[in-house]
């Protein structure tokens, strides 16, 4: 039986204050929980148990797949204390079920999506007799990530910080953060500490003639763990760009039956109306979530944006790149500036917060 680990106990501290209540894992994305998508790809390799390795609100995976009922096992590590990547997995792999040392065990972070096909990434590993095999990917500005360059055989050569000059730039290829560990080789990471697998277990293996080999290619990925990766991600699988087993065909939206839309509303780019939602006459909603019962008013404009559960957007409001909690009001006429983040229960009145000024009257006697 084929088995995996997803990895989902950080707090995503980058999508608060979304992730205030909910693991970055749980969040809504192109209308289910980004963790589905995940099982729904793991299924259709042929996965048939995994293990989540959990810490941050641990107890909501464990609700979220309570009525689950599709042949997949489903077992939960909860990490008591910081492990790190390394110790994260060595704890997770308590609950495997094989016990055959050479058994290839797939390892996915809980929060990318990647078009990587799994069953090629686990060949490429069998037929390499690899100890670890990470899926790689080329970006276009490799700065921002650690790099991974490989000889012509595609074994690592070695795993390098983010550089910091153009001639340190010697590859496009950064980690991916999927990966398929031989057992015994997993089995041999250190539980009751923290362990960084990019910064100690997989440097050791290569420096001690471990056969650690990249599978390199050019699929869709995004690690979605800022707000605007977040929107793009789910916008893609909606519109196509990126491939879910349980996305069903490109669309220009994904519109719950139960949301009112008005007719003279558009709502483009791949976006995500909830559950109860309504958008009202005039609204543009583009490229965004918008969650379940949140009310957006006359002529509204949202671009690029998160609107959480039970919130309420104002007449002729802007929202460009912005991430507003649950519970939250926007009065009529705010201009919201791209990267605000809106606390849940936060309200703001009408006209309160203006990019472009106003022409209203100065209320006070002066």
């Amino acid at each position: 039986m084929q088995e995996a680990i997803i990895l989902v106990g950080g707090k995503g501290t980058r999508l608060r204050p979304l992730t205030n209540h909910t693991p970055k894992p749980l969040l809504g994305v192109a209308g289910a929980s980004f963790i589905r998508h995940q099982i729904a790809k793991l299924t259709a390799a042929g996965v048939g148990h995994v293990v989540f390795a959990t810490s941050y609100l641990a107890s909501l995976f464990e609700e979220e797949f309570k009525d689950f009922s599709q042949d997949l096992a489903i077992s939960y590590a909860v990490e008591e204390v910081p492990l790190g990547t390394g110790g994260a997995i060595r704890n997770a792999g308590r609950l495997l079920r094989g016990d055959t040392p050479d058994a290839p065990v797939l390892v996915l972070n809980g929060d990318i999506l990647s078009g990587v096909d799994l069953g090629a990434l686990l060949a490429h590993h069998e037929a390499r007799g690899a100890d670890v095999t990470l899926h790689l990917t080329r970006v276009a500005d490799p700065r921002a990530f650690g790099l991974v360059p490989t000889d012509g055989a595609g074994r690592v050569l070695s795993f390098l910080e983010k550089p910091k000059t153009p001639q340190e730039c010697v590859t496009d290829q950064i980690n991916a953060g999927c990966y398929v560990f031989r057992r015994s080789v997993l089995d041999a990471i250190p539980g009751d500490r923290e362990v960084s697998v990019e910064q100690e277990t997989f440097p050791r293996l290569v420096a001690g003639g471990g056969r650690v080999f990249g599978h390199t290619t050019d699929d869709y990925w995004r690690d979605l763990g800022t707000p605007l990766a977040f929107v793009h991600g789910s916008a893609d699988l909606i519109t196509g760009r990126a491939a879910s087993p349980l996305v069903q065909g490109a669309a220009e939206a994904l519109i719950d039956p139960t949301a009112v839309v008005h007719p003279t509303a558009r709502v483009t780019g791949g976006s995500t109306i909830g559950p109860g939602a309504v958008i009202g006459p005039h609204v543009v909603v583009h490229r965004s979530i918008i969650g379940a019962h949140v009310t957006v008013a006359d002529g509204a404009l949202v671009h690029e944006s998160v609107v959480d559960h039970d919130s309420t957007i104002g007449t002729e409001s802007i929202l460009r790149e912005v991430v507003v909690g649950c519970h939250t009001h926007v009065g009529a006429q705010n201009e919201l500036p791209a990267q605000l983040r809106l606390s849940c229960g936060i309200r703001i009145p009408a006209q309160g917060v203006r990019v472009s000024g106003t022409a209203v009257a100065c209320p006070t006697v002066h």
